[in-house]
């Protein structure tokens, strides 16, 4: 894969860290960066409410130092409300801003599947209202052009809304509206992340645009990730689920695409990861939101291996910081 330009970032080598709600906060965006992450996007930001100045939403979309280039993803159906979102975005001019460092690009999120967000009309339901979504991305084009920023427009989709796989259909008008990047996770919305990717769609799309195509979906591994790439010929790859727990897989993927060999952690790394991990969400969160959040994460990295069920049931239960510290170095010294 090539680096791919977008306004003034280089995403190196096409690899990106696919946004994820309650999960690719800032301190996971750290630790995948640490190993090879070059670009990321943030979690869903409602720009409904950040236009109204919510300050929960506005802490989801600050970019904090060390964690750029990254794309701002906001979803809605409103494209009055999605431009200002982006413009404001865009001109770090929102309530709750906690730089004045500019994202690499805003993101249109137009695949998410879980029904209190189609419920809305908005995520992966917009994808039954090409009109519209045609509407929403000229909207914000127009205003990050009036902006001066130079900041890109990118747009993610699903193979389509259910039965009707629309990717391509979609990906021509998000191009003909000015977007300037496209990601497709290559499941419909009915099909949520059970039924194994369709390289099939991802691969349409590619050869209906002109613009870069980022395919997303059961990426594992770098196998996983050249497969994709070589099938479908899309420009880069952008990794969720399999980041969980394993942010190496930017290591391995990179090292396969140079072709060097790559060695993966040990136990104690991971768990020296993992900790990292746990310190960072409590430096970026406090200790109460920490607490609640960092067992699913600390679950991932303790994956596999005799007796891991029971240590995840253990630091599940965990209320206490230091118990859930001596259960991860536990893992690393049985390994």
């Amino acid at each position: 894969m090539n680096d791919i330009v977008l306004g003034e970032t280089v995403m190196r080598s096409g690899l990106m860290l696919a946004p994820m709600a309650g999960a690719t906060d800032c301190s996971m965006r750290l630790v995948c960066r640490s190993h090879g992450a070059p670009y990321a996007v943030t979690e869903m930001v409602s720009a409904k409410a950040l236009v109204r100045h919510d300050k929960k939403t506005a802490e989801i979309a600050a970019i904090h130092e060390g964690d750029s280039p990254i794309a701002v993803q906001i979803f809605g159906r409103d494209p009055a409300d999605m431009a200002e979102a982006a413009l404001r975005i865009a001109t770090c001019d929102y309530n709750g801003c906690k730089t004045q460092i500019k994202p690499a690009a805003i993101d249109i999120n137009m695949g998410c599947p879980v029904p209190k967000i189609v419920k809305n009309g908005e995520g992966s339901a917009l994808m039954r209202e090409p009109l519209l979504v045609y509407n929403i991305i000229s909207a914000c084009v127009r205003a990050l052009d009036s902006s001066g920023t130079n900041v890109p427009l990118t747009v993610k989709i699903r193979a389509g809304w259910n039965n009707n796989r629309n990717a391509d259909e979609i990906a021509k008008i998000a191009e003909a509206a000015g977007a300037a990047m496209i990601c497709v996770h290559g499941r419909t919305r009915e099909a949520m992340y059970a039924p194994p990717v369709d390289l099939d769609i991802i691969k349409t799309v590619k050869e209906s645009v002109s613009i870069p195509v980022i395919g997303n979906g059961d990426i594992r591994s770098a196998d996983d990730a050249l497969r994709m790439i070589v099938y479908t010929g899309c420009d880069g790859v952008a990794i969720g689920r399999g980041a969980l727990g394993n942010p190496w897989i930017f290591e391995e993927i990179r090292a396969a695409m140079s072709g060097v060999p790559y060695e993966p952690p040990t136990a104690m790394q991971r768990a020296e990861v993992a900790l990292r991990h746990l310190d960072l969400m409590i430096k970026l969160k406090g200790s109460r939101t920490a607490m609640l959040e960092a067992r699913r994460h600390l679950c991932y990295y303790i994956r596999g291996g005799h007796g891991s069920a029971a240590l995840r049931a253990a630091i599940m239960k965990s209320s206490d910081f230091d118990e859930m510290r001596a259960l991860i170095l536990e893992f690393a010294k049985n390994r």
